[in-house]
Parts: structure tokens; C-alpha cells; sequence
């Protein structure tokens, strides 16, 4: 397939937006869309994913990924980037303006990195909405920006004992001292065979004599009676509150005086006043 000009042509990039438009018709683009490539503040961008994964199984999960389910998350990328995204095959293809092209661009390429779309949906969300305020334009985003920690889940579980190297060095270890040595070096050596054997009951009999006071003392503890609690002496009641008895007697003798149910001695008062009114009323 060849283009040309003819001498009706008067851009002459037109012969580069031409070739663009068969690349993206040779990616199943469709025509509708390809065509607005001829445009000039349109450009595309086809970006090869195929080499960027190299296990099929994975490439096929992440490249869904992209599209999200029911295409919902090319919808929303679409929408944020004003550009139009056709994923096909080992590449993907892309048509809008240039800003819109770099942000799909560093979101095709984060999710074949294992980094999910989403994430970089947020983020473009967030810079939309601080585009519209004319007094942040000129700041810095970064303190609105989410900060994303990447969590390494696949490391490798070190073993709880770490058996630690130590340093190299040329000279052979010392040697050990032998039985020879060590009764050298504490004069046993030159002692006789009684004396030895004298010796050796010595210690035999200090050690027994050790552990003996030491079972003794275990046995003592059993007999050590424990710390008694020292007694609480009982508070003497404050002159403050103390009850008054004389009155808790009245009260007692007027409430046993008195019916349950019973009303006060004034009420029942005037209610025989004015049953006498009603009565003189009738005479």
C-alpha cells in the first residue's frame, strides 16, 4: 500500500498523518475514529506490549486488566484522557491529543509493570478537579497526589537460625590443650598417685556436700509460712454522716399507720368538704 501527494496538496505533513491512518487501520481501528488522525491537533500512538511480559498466561490477564470488566476501565481512561484506546493483540492503539497520549501511555505501561489501572485513574481524577482552580495552577500537585507503597508480597521467608560467617584468615586455629597440658598447668602433673586420688575424693565430697545443703533448703521452703496481709482496721464513722435513728423511727410508725393506697390526711380533708357542699346544694 502506497500514499502520494498530488499537486492539489498544499501541508505537506499530510503524507505522514496519511501513513498514520493505514497504521491504524491495520490495527482494527475503526475508520470513523482513524480518519480524525487527519486533524491537526490529533496524533496516535501505537504501543507494543507484547514484548514487555514474558509469560503468555500472565500477558492475557494483565492486558484484561487494562480493559477492565465490561470495558469499563478503558471507558474511564478514555474519558479522562479525551483520546480513543483500541487494545488488540500485542499493541495498543491510541488517538487524541498529545497530553492525552502521554497519560495513556504511562498507563499501559504501569499495568503490563503489574501496577493496576486503577491507581492511575485516581490520580488522573485528582489532577482534572485541581486544573480547575486558576490559584493552583502555578503550585506544586504532590501533596494532593496519592502516594501508592508497593507491597512486595513474594519474599523470600529467612530461616530463623542465620548461621553467620566469620572472617577468613590464613593461620590454622590453636590447638587444644590435652590432659597433659592441663595437669602441667595446675602442678597435678607432678603430684603422686595417692595424692591424686585424694584430691579427686576431696571434690567428689564437696560436690555431695553442695547439692545435700542445696535439697535441704528446698525442703525448708515447704515449712516457711507465708507473708500475712497486714489487717485493715475499721474506719470510725465521721460525725458527718452519721444516721439519725430517732428519725427513722418516726417515719417507720407513720408509714405503718398509714393504708396502702391510702391518700394524705389533707386531701381526704377537703374531700369531705366538698362532699358536705354538694349536699346542701341538693337540700
Amino acid at each position: 500500500m502506497t500514499v502520494t501527494t498530488t499537486k492539489k496538496t498544499f501541508d505537506p505533513y499530510m503524507i505522514i498523518r496519511a501513513r498514520d491512518l493505514i497504521k491504524l487501520l491495520s490495527r482494527s481501528v475503526p475508520f470513523e475514529q482513524a480518519v480524525r488522525i487527519l486533524q491537526d491537533e490529533t496524533a496516535c500512538d501505537i504501543i507494543k506490549i507484547g514484548s514487555l511480559v514474558r509469560n503468555r498466561e500472565r500477558f492475557i490477564k494483565r492486558r484484561q486488566r487494562l480493559i477492565g470488566p465490561k470495558g469499563s476501565t478503558l471507558k474511564a481512561l478514555e474519558l479522562l484522557t479525551n483520546c480513543y484506546i483500541m487494545v488488540q493483540g500485542n499493541t495498543v492503539s491510541a488517538l487524541g491529543p498529545f497530553n492525552g497520549l502521554k497519560e495513556v501511555r504511562k498507563v499501559v505501561l504501569d499495568t503490563m509493570k503489574n501496577i493496576h489501572p486503577i491507581y492511575n485513574i485516581k490520580t488522573l481524577m485528582i489532577k482534572r478537579e485541581l486544573s480547575k482552580d486558576p490559584e493552583l495552577r502555578t503550585q506544586s500537585w504532590e501533596r494532593f497526589l496519592p502516594q501508592f507503597k508497593r507491597k512486595n508480597l513474594n519474599k523470600r521467608k529467612e530461616p530463623k537460625k542465620k548461621n553467620v560467617k566469620k572472617e577468613y584468615t590464613p593461620f590454622p586455629p590453636p590447638q587444644p590443650e590435652s590432659q597433659v597440658d592441663k595437669e602441667l598447668a595446675s602442678g597435678e602433673y607432678f603430684l603422686k598417685e595417692s595424692q591424686k586420688k585424694r584430691k579427686r575424693v576431696e571434690e567428689i565430697k564437696a560436690k555431695q556436700a553442695a547439692a545435700i545443703s542445696r535439697r535441704q533448703e528446698e525442703r525448708k521452703k515447704a515449712f516457711i509460712p507465708p507473708k500475712e496481709k497486714p489487717a485493715i482496721k475499721p474506719k470510725k464513722a465521721s460525725t458527718e454522716t452519721k444516721i439519725d435513728i430517732e428519725a427513722i423511727k418516726e417515719k417507720v410508725k407513720k408509714a405503718k399507720k398509714k393504708k396502702l393506697g391510702a391518700l394524705p390526711v389533707e386531701e381526704v380533708k377537703l374531700k369531705i368538704a366538698a362532699d358536705e357542699k354538694k349536699k346542701k346544694k341538693k337540700k
